[in-house]
């Protein structure tokens, strides 16, 4: 049993240390200085705005289980916002059906309007997507995305609202 234990230990850390090139770049540029100012509450503040899966999600890093997100079969014409404090996060020309069951898209809006960090959570690395504004955990980012940037952002849609594009102020 210890051996089994040992082996598996060894290939979940090969595993981890095995990220693409693109992984570990886009981890490290996104380690760089938000370029907004930080919205910073306690955990009560929250709670007290969010509804308790959205608290769940966003400042819990959970997650929604798949097809049952408002957001996840979208079709509106529009921006998808950050639910925690409004962030511009994607466009939904960049929105695509990735058979999921969560929203994804393969770029945001800004690239700085997001933050990516390594996560170990399930045994391996995966990168995790936060608001650059308020810190909200969104959801990951895999390298198995559509052209042009080959990305897909796998997004809770309770991390998200939508604005449709009549109504977004230029």
């Amino acid at each position: 049993m210890k051996f089994l234990m040992s082996i598996l230990l060894v290939a979940m850390t090969l595993f981890a240390s095995c990220q693409s090139k693109s992984t570990k770049q886009a981890v490290t540029e996104a380690k760089k200085p938000s370029a907004y100012e930080k919205i910073i509450k306690t955990d009560d503040e929250w709670a007290a705005e969010l509804s308790k899966e959205e608290f769940h999600i966003l400042r819990k890093q959970g997650t929604e289980r798949a097809f049952t997100g408002d957001l996840w079969d979208s079709k509106v014409d529009g921006i998808y916002t950050c639910r925690g404090c409004a962030l511009p996060l994607f466009d939904s020309k960049t929105k695509f059906k990735s058979g999921t069951g969560w929203p994804s898209y393969y770029e945001p809006i800004k690239a700085e309007n997001i933050e990516l960090t390594v996560d170990y959570k399930i045994g391996y690395a995966r990168k995790e997507v936060h608001c650059a504004r308020c810190d909200g955990h969104l959801g990951h980012v895999f390298d198995d995305g559509p052209e042009p940037t080959g990305l897909r952002y796998c997004i809770n849609s309770a991390s998200l609202d939508v604005v449709k594009r009549e109504n977004v102020k230029p």
